[in-house]
Formats: structure tokens, C-alpha cells, sequence
């Protein structure tokens, strides 16, 4: 049963097209990440679903009410923690919170069992002001600010955004609790490893989304044979890679490049490194990969 659902929804900045008709319903009970790198459209997409801004086309219901016409209610109903920093630097991590509390008529010993494995990480700072925080404590702290109401949705908008690797880690492990207690959780992020924690996600671009499935689903829907490569010149490697006449797209994955051929045509490892070897190159590796979730969405964004 969907919780949230969108139905031919577009928001417009000038001329500037920010979400493109897009449609999309959420499930309840799952976690959903909204994927995609700067710009693609997430942020709008999210202050549209939370009611901060209204879309210029389409409808969005969140939980049974019109995100225009019963904005406050769904409001009451969902906790939002924005992409930046928003609690007050000035407050103390037991002041801030206890404030958020307040404005939903709660308190933090009433919803306890809500943030109780949250807020043991951060009570040993609860005197310290908000701005004295490191960022993981601060991500820790706007959770808590978001889920004290005892909201049915929650929203992250690119929560992991600047965190270190171990905090993101703990960060999304503290997701999967709250999904084991029943929340929904639609959350974005620019880091394609997240997708992996999520149920479902939807790939972003542009506006628009290029995919709504399962990760395992999406890798299985990719369709083309997938390459490594390795070289002594890995810079040069892309740019003679690119030339060849039998080489779609290649694009650097780490220490290594991935490539695809056009369709119908059968790769010659032996005549590749041929034509790398009269380029200069030394060392050269090529080797069949498995693609992932990265791979899915250059493919699907190139096509």
C-alpha cells in the first residue's frame, strides 16, 4: 500500500526546469532513496513532498492528504531534516531538542523509545551547544529533532552529505532500526554505496527519474557486456579508450576505467591492447566486469 504517491508533478525556477513530470508512489514501510548527483532535482523534489513549496503542475498525497490543501496536517504527520544544518547553533543539544518537542506539544521522556538508541550517543554532549558538534553528532542530533514527534514519514534530504565514511555507516544502521518499528523513510542522497540500504530507490537526472525499482532489479536490467581496463597512463587510458572505434562510453571507476562496446559488437581483447600498445601503453589489463548500481546509471543517463 503506498503512502506517498506523485502524480505528474513539475516545478519550474524561471526558465530553469527543476522536476519534469514526474510520478512516483512510495511504499509504506519501506525505505526509498532518491539518488542522484547535484542538481538532478531531489531537494525540490523533497520540499514539494514536505509542503515547504507547491508544485506549478500535478499532485502530491502524503498519508491520504493533498500536499496544498492539507498541508498542516501532513505536516503534524512527517519529520523533515534538511540537507544543511538547521537547528539553532546556540541551543544546546538538550535545549534544541526539548524545543522541537515543545511546538508538537510532546516531550523527549514521551517518545523516548522513539530516539532512546539515537540520544544515548549524543546525551554525554546534551550541555554542549549545537555549533560545538562535530558533523556526524550534529546529523545524530537533527535525527532526533525529526523523529520526537513520533512522525509516520521521515525525510532526509542528503543526510550523509560531508559525514565521514564510519558515521554514515552508524547513520544508516540507525535508519534500519527505525524501519523495524514501522517508519517510512524517503531519503536522498549523491552517494550511489547508500542505495544498496535502501528497499527501493528512484535514479535521478535531470529533473526526472531514468528508473524506480529494487538496486538487485536494476543491475539485472543492465544489458550490455561491461570492461575494466588498467594501464601506466590511466588519464591517457580514458582519452584513447574514448577514440576507439568499437568503444561506446568509458568512464573512471576508482583506480580503473569501465567501458562498453556498441551493440553487436564483439570485443577483441587482443586487437584493444594492440591498438593501446601503439599509444604508448604499458601494463595493460582488460578484463569482463559486473556492473553496479553506478554503471546502471551512466548507462541509463546515456541513453
Amino acid at each position: 500500500m503506498s503512502i506517498i504517491d506523485i502524480e505528474n508533478v513539475s516545478k519550474h525556477y524561471a526558465k530553469t526546469v527543476a522536476v519534469d513530470n514526474v510520478s512516483l508512489n512510495i511504499e509504506k514501510g519501506e525505505i526509498f532513496g532518491i539518488i542522484g548527483p547535484d542538481g538532478a532535482g531531489k531537494t525540490t523534489l523533497f520540499r514539494m513532498m514536505t509542503t515547504l513549496i507547491v508544485p506549478d503542475t500535478g499532485k502530491i498525497n502524503v498519508n491520504g492528504s493533498d500536499s496544498v490543501k492539507d498541508y498542516f496536517r501532513i505536516r503534524e504527520n512527517i519529520g523533515y531534516m534538511p540537507g544543511k544544518f538547521s537547528l539553532y547553533p546556540d541551543l544546546s543539544v538538550e535545549e534544541n531538542i526539548n524545543f522541537f518537542a515543545s511546538i508538537f506539544g510532546t516531550t523527549l521522556k514521551e517518545n523516548y523509545h522513539l530516539v532512546e538508541t539515537i540520544y544515548k550517543q549524543i546525551e554525554p554532549f546534551k550541555k554542549r551547544k549545537a555549533s560545538a558538534l562535530s558533523g556526524g553528532m550534529k546529523q545524530k542530533l537533527a535525527l532526533c529533532c525529526s523523529l520526537i514527534h513520533a512522525p509516520e514519514i521521515l525525510f532526509l534530504d542528503e543526510p550523509t552529505t560531508g559525514v565521514d565514511p564510519t558515521s554514515r555507516k552508524e547513520f544508516w544502521n540507525m535508519l534500519d532500526q527505525l524501519k523495524n518499528i514501522g517508519l517510512t523513510i524517503v531519503a536522498s542522497t549523491p552517494y550511489m554505496d547508500e542505495a544498496s540500504r535502501c528497499d527501493r530507490i528512484g535514479l535521478m537526472r535531470n529533473g526526472k527519474f531514468l528508473g524506480v525499482d529494487s538496486v538487485e532489479n536494476i543491475i539485472k536490467k543492465y544489458d550490455k557486456q561491461l570492461w575494466g581496463a588498467k594501464s601506466n597512463d590511466m588519464y591517457k587510458l580514458l582519452i584513447d579508450l574514448r577514440k576507439h572505434k568499437d568503444i561506446e562510453s568509458c568512464f573512471t571507476f576508482g583506480a580503473e576505467h569501465h567501458f562498453t562496446t556498441y551493440k553487436g559488437t564483439t570485443l577483441d581483447i587482443e586487437e584493444l591492447k594492440k591498438y593501446l600498445r601503439e599509444k604508448n601503453h604499458n601494463n595493460i589489463s582488460v578484463y569482463p566486469l559486473k556492473a553496479n548500481i553506478e554503471d546502471c546509471y551512466i548507462n541509463l543517463a546515456h541513453n
